[in-house]
């Protein structure tokens, strides 16, 4: 990290890292193994508890989004059998919980690697999903676009052909009309004539 202090183990997923802590305190649990009646026991198993509060508070440490960490990190127990202790421990799971610490042991290891794997695939899945979305959403705009002004393109060009069929009406009755004064056709009958004689 920034200020020079190492995790036990990173496991680095998309851009961001896991954390992980591997320095777990076994004495006080041997302890409670060994124990000779339920006084020795219970004594054991407080101070038990009392290490691993204070290994979930070390290993929440490593949580630092500011320097690209998940909001998380694992605490690595190394024995299945104290992994179970504190599952067992109500209020000391509840205490990692709190804290954003995930105790795994090497059983469930690989297991809650796999969780977190597949929730960034859908994260990304859905990061994509929102990019489509808003690509589509501007195709759409840019197609209504489009239509809008094909339409207003076809209204000029219909009221243009309209106009042409009209004016094409028009220039052939005018090309009629002029042909026939070309051809004296306009003319009254016989009125040409009786002009150039007098009659």
């Amino acid at each position: 990290f920034d200020d020079g202090t190492r995790v036990d183990a990173a496991i680095f997923l998309a851009d961001h890292v896991v954390p992980i802590d591997s320095k777990f305190p076994l004495e006080n649990f041997r302890r409670v193994l060994d124990a000779n009646d339920d006084k020795e026991r219970k004594s054991a198993r407080r101070a038990f508890v009392r290490d691993v509060k204070k290994r979930v508070d070390e290993t929440a440490k490593y949580i630092r989004p500011d320097e690209s960490t998940f909001d998380f990190a694992l605490m690595y127990v190394p024995a299945e059998n104290v992994y179970y202790e504190i599952l067992s421990a109500k209020d000391l799971f509840e205490h990692a919980l709190e804290r954003h610490v995930i105790p795994v042991s090497p059983n469930s290891f690989f297991a809650y690697l796999n969780v977190i794997v597949f929730g960034l695939r859908g994260l990304d899945i859905e990061e994509k999903a929102r990019l489509l979305l808003g690509q589509l959403s501007r195709l759409r705009k840019d197609f209504g676009d489009i239509h809008s002004a094909y339409n207003t393109l076809g209204t000029h060009i219909t009221h243009a052909q309209g106009k042409y069929n009209e004016l094409d009406v028009k220039l052939g009755r005018f090309g009629e009309k002029l042909t026939d004064v070309a051809t004296g056709a306009a003319l009254p009958a016989g009125g040409g004539q009786a002009a150039l004689t007098g009659e």
